[in-house]
């Protein structure tokens, strides 16, 4: 069968068309500009293809149809462009997968022209009519004996059969099924199962699937799209008689656009794919839970070698290596086979603290083969191409973060911004995030109660980590000597500090990340270790009462501190005034920790940059509040329950650019002298449910394009000047239910955007919709019985 690539005169006008439209964002939409220039010069470079075929098209006085899979390519490209240009800038997640979209359609154009359309051009040049008859195929198909054929087993799609150990997939299979049988779907054999490995050829996929029905005399395809035209053609046919299954097993990264070219608009045809990776792009996401502690030791069980007797294995043990693989059937099922008779060497090295990877090297290629995956490719969309080199370093760092605990993505976004240059804003950490995600490195979740979760900012997420990944993490990070190391990462527990701890930290290491936890049973000299080139310092503890190690004096390089508390109250932390003398340090956050011992230091910490203070006892250190942070530009105060007022010498921090006071319950004002904070951009004051009111010099602020008062139950009025926030693009007011009418002067918001609110408070605006052109309301149902008011981040 000869290519069929439908390209006649009938697709001049759409090309030309989606030149003009890329052309033009290209100068407009700013979010992506970098990346529309690359579809705009390969448009640009194809245009004397066009006009040669249109040409050609008028000799050859070929028939102009106005419907061909190109046109609809060219129309898909067009849509796409379009939905690019409304996307928000502060939509992060969208811009992300629009972005591969918009790489995807470039790389299609780019294959598309360097082999069919110049295949094409020289045979319409010849005037040459290629065509080869179905019929011929089908009696050589024929003809063909059973069983004779040269073609090998992995030449056939055949589905594999189940493999004879097989725990906890039972309600997995039923749903899963469920969903690509929903429509009533028999596939008989019309059901192809295609191993896709990680250099797949699409040709070699197709001619399988070919052989698999039977043409096992097929010649080779002249390209791609000779391929996926025939292929198209072959599955209308058998889709004839009933539906049709393709499944795509072991899809890897980089893989949708893979998948993309076989999807088809045919009744009946379904594709599934699995793979360790996520696939943002397509729809239908089926994910695998971990397994459950009663089918994670029957797998155990079940996967140590038959020889040994699994009823002689030491029930500690047992629970020792189920609750070390955290329901991870590979961890599992390797341990176990590695078992086979030496438990108690291999229950020696855990209780040593040993690592699982020690003694399983086939657990440990396995999953470093996500890993590696990341140095596979480019990275490319929000991050313009730039070296996947970092998102690796950025998995690497999770391991710094205590098992089985949430961590804040704008945590992740000081580390990353002060280690490896990223934005400020947190787009290329979420971008990071996204990309770690869909390989299933880590898991990416927003926060419900977070009114900006329906925005994609990145402060409403978080990213959680299986703890064999953690383990995998710090296990790569601690090889080699401990001086060369980028990261040491240590967990501290007991009277007596471990032999391996002593020997280490006898020479200096010149990491850039130090991660220490430690319990209250730790003796205070485990601080005796010299880390002169740190540049992020996470320090966790579990105990009521803690000292800031004296190490940190020693360091001049130290750009961020993160102090973690894990008990119920907030622990008393002795020595705070010390980080009055680290001048480098630019970003500090403290949770559940008592700050009355920081209220008492007078020096001044000129280059803090960012101030985090989550769950803390913070009254008491403004008290006595002076304009310690002169050059601060970002504060974040969250839960800090004992807040009832801030002091008058905030004002005075005029480099201020994003104020975030939310979860404080009993707030009831803000100080005056606001319109001193000329320069704030971002006013969170969510869920402060006891503030009666914003100040009237509010209105001072023009820089301000954000504000959220969202759950300020108590708000009874906004400020008569509230027109005058001229800058403001985005207001976030739902669950305000003490207003009752907005200020006259909100007619004059001519740059406000997007009001995010409920019904209540939609009506409010319907008087001033004609005054403000540029307004979209963004309702939100409330939730009366959702359990914001008492919720609390564990």
């Amino acid at each position: 069968m000869a290519a069929n690539l439908n390209w006649t005169a009938a697709s001049v006008a759409p090309f030309h068309q989606l030149l003009t439209l890329v052309s033009d964002e290209a100068e407009t939409a700013l979010k992506f500009k970098s990346i529309l220039t690359h579809p705009k010069t390969t448009l640009l470079s194809l245009q004397p293809y066009i006009d040669r075929i249109d040409q050609l098209d008028l000799a050859l006085n070929r028939p102009v149809t106005e419907s061909n899979p190109f046109i609809n390519r060219l129309k898909h490209g067009h849509d796409l462009v379009r939905k690019c240009s409304k996307i928000g800038s502060w939509n992060i997640i969208k811009q992300y997968i629009y972005s591969h979209r918009l790489l995807d359609f470039e790389e299609w154009l780019l294959r598309f022209f360097q082999v069919d359309v110049e295949v094409q051009l020289a045979r319409d040049t010849r005037k040459v009519l290629v065509e080869v008859s179905d019929l011929e195929e089908e009696v050589n198909r024929l003809l063909a004996v059973p069983g004779r054929s040269s073609s090998s087993l992995s030449d056939r799609c055949d589905v594999p059969d189940l493999p004879d150990l097989v725990v906890g997939l039972d309600l997995p299979l039923t749903e899963v099924k469920g969903m690509v049988t929903m429509d009533g779907g028999i596939y008989r054999d019309n059901i192809f199962f295609v191993v896709v490995t990680k250099a797949a050829n699409l040709q070699v996929i197709v001619q399988k699937i070919f052989r698999h029905k039977g043409y096992h005399n097929m010649s080779e395809f002249q390209s791609d799209e000779d391929a996926l035209n025939q292929l198209e053609q072959l599955l209308r046919k058998i889709g004839a008689f009933a539906p049709i299954l393709l499944v795509l097993d072991d899809v890897w990264s980089g893989g949708e656009s893979l998948i993309g070219k076989f999807m088809f608009q045919i009744q009946g045809y379904k594709i599934l794919v699995t793979s360790r990776f996520v696939f943002p792009r397509f729809h239908s996401t089926y994910k695998l839970n971990l397994l459950n502690d009663q089918d994670a030791i029957t797998l155990f069980r079940l996967s140590v070698c038959p020889r040994y007797d699994i009823s002689s294995l030491p029930h500690d043990l047992v629970n020792k290596i189920v609750e070390g693989c955290k329901g991870f059937p590979l961890a599992l099922t390797v341990v176990g086979r590695a078992l086979c008779g030496q438990h108690e060497v291999i229950l020696e090295k855990w209780s040593e603290g040993r690592s699982i990877f020690d003694s399983n090297s086939d657990l440990l290629a396995c999953l470093q083969a996500s890993l590696d995956a990341l140095d596979d490719r480019a990275i490319v969309a929000a991050y313009q191409r730039k070296d996947m080199a970092i998102v690796k370093e950025c998995f690497l760092d999770l391991g710094a973060f205590p098992e089985n605990q949430r961590i804040p993505a704008t945590v992740l976004m000081d580390m990353w911004v002060e280690l490896y240059d990223l934005d400020e804003e947190g787009m290329y950490t979420l971008a990071n995030l996204l990309e770690l995600s869909a390989r299933n490195l880590v898991n990416l979740v927003p926060d419900r109660n977070d009114p900006s979760e329906a925005n994609g900012y990145c402060e409403g997420h978080f990213v959680t980590q299986h703890g064999i990944l953690r383990e995998l993490a710090i296990y790569k990070s601690s090889q080699g000597p401990i001086e060369k190391r980028k990261r040491l990462i240590m967990d501290l527990s007991g009277i007596e500090l471990p032999t391996w701890w002593i020997e280490q930290v006898q020479q200096p290491t010149n990491a850039r990340i130090v991660s220490i936890s430690t319990d209250e049973m730790v003796p205070s000299n485990w601080s005796d270790i010299q880390v002169p080139a740190v540049e992020v310092l996470i320090l966790n503890f579990r105990s009521r009462s803690y000292t800031l190690p004296h190490f940190m004096l020693m360091t001049d390089q130290l750009k961020v501190l993160i102090l973690t508390s894990y008990v119920s109250s907030a622990a008393k932390v002795s020595n705070l005034t010390l980080l009055g003398n680290i001048s480098s340090l630019r970003r500090i956050r403290m949770e559940h920790v008592s700050l009355s011992f920081l209220s008492t230091c007078s020096s001044q910490m000129g280059n803090l940059q960012k101030l985090s203070l989550i769950m803390c006892e913070i009254d008491k250190f403004f008290e006595n509040y002076t304009n310690m942070f002169p050059n601060l530009v970002e504060m974040e105060i969250e839960y800090c329950e004992d807040l009832v007022a801030l002091p008058i010498g905030l004002c005075d921090t005029v480099h201020l650019k994003k104020l975030s006071i939310t979860y404080c319950y009993k707030l009831g004002a803000l100080p005056g002298g606001f319109e001193r904070l000329t320069n704030l951009e971002v006013l969170r004051l969510s869920s402060c449910t006891t503030l009666l009111e914003l100040p009237e010099s509010i209105g001072s602020l023009q820089r301000l394009s954000f504000l959220d008062i969202s759950h300020c139950l108590r708000l009874g009025r906004l400020p008569e000047r509230m027109g005058e926030l001229r800058g403001l693009r985005t207001l976030h007011m739902g669950g305000c239910w003490g207003l009752d009418e907005l200020p006259p002067s909100v007619k004059d918001l001519c740059q406000l955007e997007t009001v995010m609110c409920d019904e209540d408070a939609a009506i409010l605006w319907r008087p001033y919709e004609n005054h403000l052109s540029n307004l979209k309301m963004n309702v939100v149902k409330e939730d009366i019985d959702q359990n914001w008011l008492h919720s609390f981040p564990p």
